[in-house]
């Protein structure tokens, strides 16, 4: 049971305070209203010498601006002691009041730290972030498929929202000023958001709740920028998340943005590219490509891997042969996602690098071209609208040609839908104009090919009716 005390006049300026020493403050519940009528209570000055309140008992304390200037390092303290008390939200009526003076304080503590009128020293920053700590790094509940047992991605109407989120959000928020933060001394800073921190960080993008992956990814992009010391342990902590992502789990709900973290950080990278960042993109981003789940964070994927190309053209065969590696067998949803990124990779690519893996990549071609499914053979057709594609293909059609040559042929003799049947017949034609002589000697051996295939096939069946008429002999 909470008592409330109300406590503190205005002290005046006369009045001196010791510097406050983090381990003389006591770790109790307290709380204050969002504003006190001082003129009731008797005048008490707010100091370390009876700041030690009863365990039970929560404190009214004066707001901020109410206190003079060599209070408030006292009172800040104190206010994020108040903050640090844990509530039920799953219960909105339990302990009411109590969880609206923790949200006032919040605020307050939000707006003079973005106005910087109260320059933290070391103690009110160390105790800042074990207030931040206390409320953020904290066992996330069961994933909805852990309860259901549910393969597919959530729908957008049964995303998990954290009740308790009204206050954590403000706890985020509190932790993003502190980050941008013109007075912050990062040197200090960074004793307190330590390598410890940031894995917990990273633990938290397994959050359900879009709205705590949103902050998370901000503020992990503003520590990354600011802290130029912890731009390699994130990187690698990162990659670890994927790592078990990738071989392990396959479950994560914080990938995407990750990925857009990354995707900012590859645009910084400086040329020519280390070779740490050309293993990260073979290890941990190529490999993206196997989970089933990938439709989730496809896009920034293909933008972090476009990124790559446009910074050294180079890998574009390394990511084309990765693509093929992953390439789908039986989703078609998947095939088409690989398709558009192919198509971003290809516009970022050379000749020198298309020519090492035309071979295969047209090979993979050909088989989507003849996909049932029309929007993959529609898909896979569209590349020809390229210009850029075309060019690498008009310059290397003799290689071309006679491996896309037969998948074309049996489109235009049998594929069930009209559209696939015609823009089969256009990329058919541009061939036939790129280099019609080669074009008639392709068509003169595929023909002479399906004619053997043909006689083969009647051979076969004649020997199978023989077998038959043996053995009905035999019987």
């Amino acid at each position: 049971m909470f008592k409330i005390i109300k406590r503190g006049k205005k002290p005046t300026k006369g009045e001196a305070v010791e510097p406050p020493i983090p381990s003389s403050l006591p770790n109790a519940p307290v709380d204050h209203a969002s504003r006190i009528a001082t003129s009731a209570v008797a005048a008490q000055p707010v100091t370390l010498a009876n700041a030690t309140p009863d365990p039970s008992v929560v404190e009214v304390l004066p707001l901020l601006k109410e206190v003079a200037l060599s209070e408030r390092h006292v009172l800040f303290i104190r206010k994020l002691q108040i903050c640090c008390v844990k509530f039920d939200f799953l219960d909105t009526l339990k302990c009411a009041r109590q969880k609206e003076i923790k949200r006032q304080t919040l605020t307050e503590l939000i707006d003079l730290v973005q106005s910087g009128s109260c320059k933290m020293n070391e103690i009110m920053q160390e105790e800042l972030v074990r207030m931040i700590c206390a409320n953020l790094f904290r066992c996330l509940p069961p994933a909805s498929h852990e309860n259901t047992g549910s393969e597919g991605i959530e729908e957008e109407d049964d995303m998990y929202l954290d009740p308790a989120w009204p206050h954590l959000q403000l706890v985020y928020e509190l932790l993003l000023r502190y980050v941008l933060s013109t007075e912050m001394d990062t040197k200090v800073a960074k004793r307190y958001l330590d390598h410890s921190f940031v894995l917990k960080l990273l633990d938290l993008f397994d959050s359900e709740d879009p709205r705590e992956r949103e902050y998370l990814k901000t503020i992990l992009h503003r520590i990354y920028g600011k802290f130029m010391v912890h731009r390699p342990f994130i990187r690698n902590g990162i990659n670890n998340v994927f790592y078990r992502f990738i071989f392990e789990t396959e479950r994560h709900n914080g990938i995407g943005e990750l990925l857009e973290i990354l995707g900012s950080v590859i645009n910084g990278f400086a040329l020519p590219m280390k070779e740490e960042h050309k293993l990260f993109l073979i290890r941990a981003l190529i490999p993206l490509h196997k989970p089933k789940c990938v439709s989730a964070y496809h896009h920034q994927l293909s933008y972090c891997i476009a990124q790559f190309v446009e910074k050294d053209y180079r890998l574009a065969d390394i990511v084309i042969r990765g693509l093929l590696k992953y390439w789908p067998l039986t989703n078609c949803g998947k095939e088409v996602l690989f398709l558009n990124e192919l198509e971003e990779v290809l516009e970022g690519t050379q000749p020198a690098e298309f020519q090492r893996c035309l071979v295969p990549l047209f090979k993979q071609l050909g088989r989507s071209i003849n996909s049932p499914h029309f929007q993959v053979a529609e898909r896979a057709l569209f590349l020809w609208n390229n210009e850029h594609i075309v060019d690498l293909i008009a310059q290397n059609r003799r290689a071309i040609l006679p491996i896309i040559f037969a998948p074309l042929e049996r489109n235009m003799c049998g594929h069930w839908n009209q559209a696939v049947h015609g823009l089969t017949s256009n990329v058919r034609r541009m061939f036939l104009e790129m280099d019609s002589e080669f074009f008639e000697e392709c068509e003169k051996e595929y023909n002479e090919r399906a004619a053997g295939a043909s006689g083969l096939v009647e051979q076969r069946e004649l020997a199978w009716k023989k077998l038959e008429e043996a053995a009905a002999l035999v019987g």
